[in-house]
């Protein structure tokens, strides 16, 4: 999500996404020819646009009644899903709240308070749902005391993490630092012990994703000069044990991935990765990339969304690129003592490709699916899917005026789960995904 909503990078030069592609600096991804679905059917309710044959459920809303006493909180954001060992279905929820907003309730725990003595409301709530029905069984709190938690990601072992889009400082409003990021098991019945991961390194966290081949994490950071972190643990599977946190830099010496002030990364061509070790990653004075990229790591326009798919991970900067539209990545960690390697896979040149992406997935079918996250000069969000050979078309169209988030796919693939930003939403899409 935005690190400041009302005040989006524009682009550095409107002239440069056509001079760029009439060059053939950067590949002209443009919209695909032929959508894997029909076009958008407007939704007689008006909140969401789906193609033929698809439908969606309300499963939760703001203000709801949970089971445990306190209400569906705002500001519904990245969310993963799980499979649980009952057989059930668990959806675990971020919820991006600063110090100043409701809570859904008088939390009586969390990781910490503000000045008032309140415990903070950011956190996470997790729904149990019925995989046949989708109904939900239950739905609670399960993170609570912490601040802005904006996307994160999930883990082979069952667990999702939070990352914490915030790095306020003790005696900021608040008791303790924060810019963590906190692991919650899905199967947890309630409140969990909120653990922040230090050794995972306080900045400005959006997402997270772990390789299953090798239990390494992938960070994202939203910020306009932000870098790509990895986390290499010391016990694969169990970060709280600690580990090194390092920061993506090019073998060729590129220092910059946006391409805001010319030609630098053209889509499709593949880089060599070296990996910086990092210092002091606790990062008092919010500088840890500052300190990466002046040891050569490069930078990235607003990181947000990481997901890892078949040995590959997709990585989307939202303000990526000539038309400062968004990029994303395809970074393949290396196998067998090769190197990793990283491409600029995506690059919009128009908002009616790709307009501000943020959380994304993949399908059943290999393609991308991206939420949308811009708010000026007009809200028009949409999910944009991605072919794996680089083209664009709209997926679905939100009618609010808010976001999309947290697109996650059930683990049959069948049911595409979102969250419409606020008022809070989380709706269950079904439909013929080609599979």
């Amino acid at each position: 999500m935005s690190w400041d909503r009302r005040n989006m990078l524009k682009a550095t030069a409107s002239g440069f996404a056509a001079l760029l592609a009439a060059n053939g600096v950067v590949r002209a991804l443009a919209v695909a020819p032929t959508a894997p679905y029909s076009p958008l059917v407007p939704d007689k309710a008006g909140v969401l646009d789906l193609p033929q044959g698809f439908s969606y459920r309300v499963l939760s809303r703001f203000g709801d009644r949970m089971d445990d006493g306190y209400s569906v909180p705002d500001n519904a954001d990245g969310m993963g899903c799980f499979a649980l060992d009952d057989g059930r279905v668990a959806l675990v929820r971020n919820h991006e709240l600063t110090a100043d907003k409701a809570s859904g309730g008088d939390l009586a725990s969390g990781y910490d308070r503000n000045a008032a003595g309140a415990v903070l409301p950011g956190g996470t709530t997790t729904l149990m749902l019925d995989p046949a029905s989708l109904r939900v069984e239950r739905q609670f709190r399960s993170l609570a005391g912490t601040i802005r938690n904006c996307a994160g990601g999930t883990t082979p072992w069952g667990s999702w993490l939070s990352c914490e889009e915030d790095v306020t400082r003790a005696g900021q409003g608040c008791g303790l630092d924060h810019g963590w990021v906190f692991e919650v098991p899905a199967a947890a019945a309630g409140l969990v012990d909120p653990v922040p991961l230090t050794a995972m390194g306080r900045f400005n966290h959006e997402a997270a994703a772990v390789d299953p081949a090798s239990g390494i994490v992938y960070l994202t950071e939203d910020r306009k000069d932000g870098l790509i972190y990895r986390f290499v643990p010391t016990a694969p599977g169990r970060l709280a044990e600690g580990g090194k946190l390092q920061a993506l830099a090019m073998v060729d010496g590129t220092r910059d991935s946006r391409n805001w002030s010319g030609p630098v990364l053209s889509a499709g061509s593949p880089q060599d990765v070296r990996w910086i070790d990092l210092a002091a990653v606790d990062s008092p004075f919010d500088d840890l990339r500052q300190r990466g990229a002046a040891s050569g790591a490069c930078r990235f326009a607003r990181g947000e969304g990481i997901h890892m798919g078949e040995s590959e991970l997709y990585i989307c900067c939202t303000s990526g690129g000539a038309a400062g539209l968004g990029q994303v990545f395809r970074l393949r960690p290396g196998k067998d003592g090769t190197v990793d390697r990283i491409e600029l896979f995506f690059e919009s040149t128009s908002t009616d490709q790709f307009n501000f992406g943020d959380n994304l997935t993949i399908a059943p079918n290999g393609h991308l699916v991206v939420c949308e996250d811009q708010y000026t000069p007009v809200v028009d969000n949409h999910l944009r899917g991605i072919t794996p050979q680089g083209l664009a078309y709209p997926l679905a169209r939100l009618r609010l005026q808010t976001e999309l988030a947290g697109a996650c796919f059930s683990p049959d693939g069948q049911v595409l789960f979102v969250n419409l930003y606020s008022p809070a939403m989380t709706l269950a899409i079904t439909g013929p995904w080609v599979a």
